[in-house]
């Protein structure tokens, strides 16, 4: 593999960064594709409305002053030349330019057009006279590098002689008459005009989505002769446990749990996602799965994506099973090495039955005596390279996926094609549906007010930052000024708590054990507060600048309270997108909220880069490319039919790093 220490002009410090984004040799950082792409073309002044984008070149017709409006802000302002009239123009933080904008000198503006003054407001400046119809690539950037050097670092590494995989068999190269992948690339990164570059995008696309399908129909292919586990339990004892529980199944979570049953005691590998809206009760039905496991003599393995959520489903495992000769071990990594070798002794001795964790449970570590059954838990769905850890343990569980995002029944039956699916749509009895209103920030003392009336209570409330990423270094900015706000509000009064992406994680779990034991009445986090935690004395939810989020997230962010029988409230502050946001207020459904998600923003809010498992895709995006994708899955079935030694090597190359299939 070519490595980036032959790029010229890319030395160390760069390269490091560079790694930060996933670029790792000359394969990655050519297959680091734009994200959009800007069309510059010479905008018509004369149809131009006030405050509209305006791109224009002429000459500068003035020298520039600079004024220093602070340290770190200055503005410059100069004249241009556009031919039949004379523009001002303004720009910040651009005073460095001054001694390069010459009388007479060539240059091209792009910002707001301000029409009473006839100025422009520049966003940037270019050197030169507009190229006709530009198309400018821009790359998603961070970690100190630009959009700038991203291109530099990829016009010279498409400069080299670069070996390009091209995954797409010739048969179906010739039928859809696609070019030779390293003219698409090219083009891709150095577009002529946007006729050639839709082809190349769709090009990537197609491959991209065709070896996507090609390990879906190959593992839906090979899901019913992989042989599993030998279970003889009789169904009366299921019903005996499930009648005794302090509370009944719902006719959904009944169902669910009779299809596991049915995969479990046939000698069939399960492979079942099981998906229900927040709050359905899956849970339980992964218990039960767990039970029927255990009354067959097999270890059961329940991986959970935090160690609170670990915790939490430990606790409540134990309490259901008092009285029952089930022996249940929690494995964190925040256990002591004498503790975590006691475990990996019983469970390797068959003195474990319920394996609680995280990802550890997977880990070199762990040795199982007979795992029968792998459970992971929200989300976090387990991935080919993971499956592989356990096939390399000499292990073939049963596998239970569970996700709290239901993603549309069309998508599903395509993206998880290689499984069964289980869905519980009906929520317990005694669960008030959660009451769901938009504010804006003008009636925050309305917001306040509904606030004060859960405190009075003794209820507890959420409170979600305005954030994008917990990554941004603005995250904790935010975070902090939300606290004073809310401090100055309530701080006298009630605990206030702050959970975000900066805090280690044992001091977000001392955040959310004092949350849960009431010790805390307002908690103000940012996204990273945790998928599935229960506290169900938390019954109001408030989240700022809503529009930020996606559908499907805020209803996750929802499902933080109505968990109890205790009537529940979410708040939507936002002054934008409501038309969008009302779905919310008018129901609760998730499966009718994804549907809408993923009708208004495809697949990116419903697969985060938390959730994405095995779909990373450069180029490609489910909704928007569903017809490519519906062409891909036809085209990866014919060639898996008809063509089983091609087929057989490029899976094994793409699943099984040229493993012996099995």
């Amino acid at each position: 593999m070519e490595t980036l220490d032959s790029i010229k002009g890319l030395g160390p410090k760069n390269i490091k960064l560079l790694n930060k984004l996933g670029i790792y040799d000359m394969k990655s950082l050519i297959e680091f594709y734009p994200f959009r792409y800007d069309i510059l073309k010479r905008s018509d002044i004369n149809t131009l409305n006030d405050k509209e984008l305006i791109v224009i070149d002429g000459y500068v017709e003035s020298i520039p002053n600079v004024f220093y409006i602070n340290k770190k802000l200055d503005k410059m302002t100069f004249k241009i030349n556009i031919g039949l009239t004379i523009l001002s123009v303004i720009i910040f933080n651009r005073g460095f330019l001054k001694s390069k904008i010459g009388i007479k000198e060539k240059i091209t503006i792009i910002g707001k057009y301000d029409k009473l003054h006839n100025s422009v407001t520049a966003s940037d400046i270019r050197f030169g006279l507009l190229e006709t119809d530009k198309i400018e690539p821009v790359y998603h950037t961070t970690y100190g590098i630009n959009g700038k050097q991203i291109s530099k670092y990829i016009d010279n590494a498409l400069q080299q002689k670069i070996r390009i995989k091209d995954y797409i068999p010739d048969y179906l190269k010739e039928k859809y008459k696609f070019r030779n992948k390293e003219q698409d690339i090219y083009e891709i990164h150095k577009p002529n005009n946007q006729n050639n570059l839709k082809k190349s995008l769709n090009r990537i696309k197609y491959e991209e989505l065709f070896l996507f399908m090609l390990k879906m129909n190959y593992l839906k292919n090979n899901k019913n002769i992989k042989i599993g586990l030998k279970r003889n339990v009789g169904f009366e004892k299921i019903e005996d446990f499930i009648n005794k529980l302090p509370f009944q199944l719902t006719q959904d979570q009944y169902k669910s749990v009779k299809e596991i049953y049915d995969n479990l005691i046939d000698e069939k590998r399960m492979n079942r996602l099981l998906q229900g809206d927040v709050g359905s009760g899956k849970t339980i039905v992964s218990i039960i799965s767990m039970y029927i496991n255990y009354l067959s003599g097999y270890q059961s393995a329940l991986m959970a994506p935090t160690e609170i959520l670990a915790t939490q489903h430990y606790n409540n495992i134990k309490k259901l099973f008092e009285g029952y000769d089930i022996k249940v071990a929690l494995l964190t990594g925040k256990l002591k090495a004498k503790e975590k070798k006691e475990i990996y002794d019983k469970i390797k001795n068959n003195e474990i039955d319920f394996i609680i964790g995280t990802h550890a449970l997977i880990s070199k570590d762990v040795i199982y005596n007979n795992l029968g059954l792998v459970i992971t838990d929200e989300q976090h769905r387990f991935g080919v390279n993971q499956r592989g850890n356990l096939k390399n343990k000499g292990l073939t569980p049963d596998i239970l996926y569970m996700s709290a995002t239901p993603i549309p029944r069309t998508y599903a039956l395509t993206l998880y094609g290689d499984m069964d699916i289980s869905n519980i749509k009906t929520i317990p009895t005694g669960k008030k549906e959660i009451i769901t209103t938009i504010k804006k920030n003008s009636e925050i003392k309305d917001v306040l007010s509904s606030m004060y009336e859960q405190l009075k209570l003794n209820h507890q409330i959420y409170v979600i930052a305005p954030l994008i990423e917990e990554s941004d270094k603005i995250d904790l900015e935010n975070v902090t000024t939300l606290s004073d706000k809310i401090n100055k509000a309530f701080g006298k009064y009630y605990k206030i708590g702050i959970l975000h992406g900066k805090l280690s994680n044992q001091e977000k779990e001392e955040v959310m054990n004092k949350f849960q034991k009431n010790e805390i009445n307002i908690l103000i986090s940012t996204t990273v507060v945790e998928v599935g935690v229960d506290v169900k004395n938390a019954t109001m939810i408030v989240i700022f600048d809503a529009f930020r989020y996606g559908l499907s997230s805020l209803h996750q962010l929802r499902g933080r309270v109505g968990r109890n029988d205790l009537q529940s409230y979410c708040i939507l502050i936002s002054n934008n997108e409501t038309e969008r946001l009302k779905i919310l207020t008018e129901t609760n459904d998730g499966f009718k909220i994804s549907e809408e998600d993923f009708l208004i923003r495809g697949s990116g809010d419903l697969f985060g880069s938390k959730q994405s498992g095995d779909m990373v895709f450069r180029v490609a995006d489910f909704k928007k490319d569903y017809k490519i994708l519906l062409k891909a899955k036809e085209d990866s079935e014919e060639f898996l039919n008809n063509d089983l030694i091609n087929s057989n090597v490029l899976i094994k190359e793409l699943l099984f790093n040229n493993q012996e299939l099995n």
